[in-house]
């Protein structure tokens, strides 16, 4: 691995910053113990939120983490587009007896407060997604000794990291669950061919800047973690594959969906949140998929009590059941057992290339 991330773990397996309690502290603990990196989402989490779970798991393991930060949004919504997308969501509110959201609840996601506090205490490495942070941001985490990370699905967009001053990227595929950590959302987000291939987006990443790479999208085993080292990248960084495990925060029905044959694909939707986000396809997103606006965060504030109300009522089909494209090889084992397996997998891989 590469200096920048030779540090932070023995071996090339990142768990991902999953976002809405998937990857908690439980989670980052035993994966940060077993060698891999683990994660924080800082994401829909308020600044003091941010600092307890970074607490929990200090107190849990002294092994080097990570924290991923979801970059403050331009305000580019059709209000009118998300009023009518409000109508169309009427049932759902009906149906689940519960209000929708304010669309207007805010779009920074408590960014600066987040980053005064990184700054005040550092981690070992703070990533970012849906954007790129200013020279000056990423300076000011040099010099308190964190790597930063940012998310990129473009060669474009690891262009511009590298410009302002990141100390290596995130490459994530098309094939990856949840949001696509695109920094600009527009309509080429959208469709069957929206996006690049992880194997594509990490060789044309390769060519196009000199930093470390972490490839993500669709990896749930050890040879595919080879392939993508081979294609230029220093570490794996998994999601849907630890999403199952026992310490992961997410929800049961969330996790028992994965391998459900009545879940049998995956899709770009903006149906819950107005930015396109990879999900197992279920009632919400064939009903309301193709009538969700370009209108983040504003279609998350407005869905967010429905997805709570509906894993409250036990109804997977009104959940927001983020997966990748892999997500039927996923292995419901201990997090800190998958790191091993995945270790194993990739030594037996390189041993027969």
């Amino acid at each position: 691995m590469s200096s920048a991330l030779t540090d932070l773990c023995r071996f090339p397996i990142v768990q991902a910053p999953m976002a809405g309690g998937a990857a908690c502290p439980q989670l980052a603990a035993a994966v940060s113990e077993a060698g891999g990196l683990g994660f924080l989402a800082a994401g829909y989490k308020t600044a003091d939120g941010m600092y307890q779970e970074i607490k929990q798991l200090r107190g849990a393991t002294s092994r080097p983490f990570g924290v991923n930060l979801f970059m403050p949004q331009p305000d580019h919504a059709d209000p009118a587009a998300v009023d009518v997308y409000a109508g169309h969501l009427a049932g759902e509110s009906a149906w689940y007896d519960t209000p929708l959201g304010d669309p207007n609840a805010g779009s920074d996601d408590g960014y600066e407060a987040k980053l005064a506090i990184l700054l005040e205490d550092p981690v070992p490495l703070v990533s970012f997604t849906f954007g790129c942070p200013t020279r000056d941001v990423l300076d000011a985490f040099a010099r308190v000794g964190t790597t930063t990370v940012v998310t990129v699905t473009t060669p474009e967009e690891a262009q511009a990291a590298q410009w302002a001053g990141a100390d290596a990227v995130c490459a994530q595929g098309a094939e990856a669950g949840g949001h696509q950590g695109t920094h600009r959302d527009g309509p080429e987000a959208d469709g069957p061919g929206a996006g690049l291939g992880l194997l594509s987006l990490v060789a044309q990443v390769r060519e196009t800047v000199q930093l470390p790479i972490i490839a993500a999208g669709g990896l749930m085993r050890g040879s595919q973690i080879a392939a993508v080292r081979a294609a230029g990248a220093e570490a794996g960084q998994l999601g849907t594959a630890f999403l199952v495990c026992p310490e992961s925060g997410a929800n049961v029905l969330h996790k028992q969906a994965l391998t459900n044959p009545m879940f049998v694909r995956t899709e770009l939707t903006r149906a819950f949140s107005g930015r396109p986000a990879r999900a197992l396809v279920n009632r919400f997103v064939r009903e309301h998929g193709p009538y969700a606006p370009a209108a983040y965060p504003q279609v998350h504030h407005l869905t967010s009590g429905l997805r709570r109300a509906a894993a409250a009522a036990g109804d997977a089909q009104g959940m927001a059941l983020w997966a990748g494209q892999g997500h039927r090889m996923a292995r419901e084992l201990p997090a800190g057992q998958l790191v091993e397996v995945l270790t194993a997998e990739l030594e037996s891989a390189r041993k027969q290339s």
